[in-house]
């Protein structure tokens, strides 16, 4: 009777977490992280599981199939982390090295990517053939500007994602899966824009992008009153 008494003790101890987890919404967790104090040194090693993808300066892959996130703003990177949790955004990968195994708190989300944010890009990204660039830089200025920002380098403070120097292949990967709904925690009026994209579209705005000046380091430091954005 003691054993089976110990043993309900133990599942009971191991489901509680999973539960009280359960009733977290993705943006509660978003903001406590947000509200947390990070850690850069315990950041450091959590960011050992991520490396392992994206590189020892969180560069990524030339051919997108891993994207850079150095130098991404703190709350863009906390708040991705936090859709893998919550089912807003598919990726196995991720699902699996975002869960609470890995990160067990909303502490963990901000101390590594905090760390994630300082670093310095340590690879030229992935580019296209060129051959519409000009053209991507149009439709950039008509589609894009107004909220990523004259350079691409996003806002930390409306959790709009620094785009400038990001892989070619990933930028065009992103765009189909926004308009195939295939990433949840796109806003629909990303969607419709993806959708109305044509082939030359987005292939010149990845291209663009992706050409874009990385030199400039980290975007504008966050401030408090960030936005979930969605």
């Amino acid at each position: 009777m003691k054993r089976i008494k110990l043993e309900l003790a133990l599942c009971a101890a191991a489901i509680l977490p999973v539960l009280a987890f359960a009733s977290v919404t993705a943006r509660e967790e978003w903001t406590e992280a947000m509200r947390s104090k990070p850690n850069l040194s315990r950041g450091a090693e959590l960011f050992g599981n991520c490396a392992v993808c994206h590189g020892p300066m969180g560069g990524g892959t030339v051919d997108g199939g891993v994207p850079r996130i150095a130098g991404q703003h703190m709350a863009v990177l906390a708040k991705q982390l936090v859709d893998y949790r919550h089912d807003r955004r598919w990726d196995p990968r991720m699902e699996r090295f975002a869960d609470r195994h890995h990160l067990v708190d909303a502490q963990a989300i901000a101390d590594v990517a905090t760390y994630v944010h300082q670093l310095k890009v340590d690879i030229q990204p992935g580019i296209g053939d060129g051959e519409l660039v000009a053209h991507g830089t149009y439709v950039y200025q008509q589609r894009c500007r107004s909220c990523h920002g004259k350079s691409g380098e996003g806002n930390a403070n409306k959790t709009i994602p620094r785009i400038a120097g990001q892989h070619y292949e990933y930028l065009m990967r992103q765009i189909h899966d926004g308009a195939d709904g295939r990433r949840p925690n796109f806003s629909p009026f990303h969607i419709r824009l993806f959708a109305g994209l044509d082939r030359s579209d987005i292939v010149g705005l990845a291209d663009y992008l992706s050409r874009m000046d990385t030199k400039k380091g980290p975007g504008v430091p966050l401030k408090t009153n960030a936005s979930w954005g969605g």
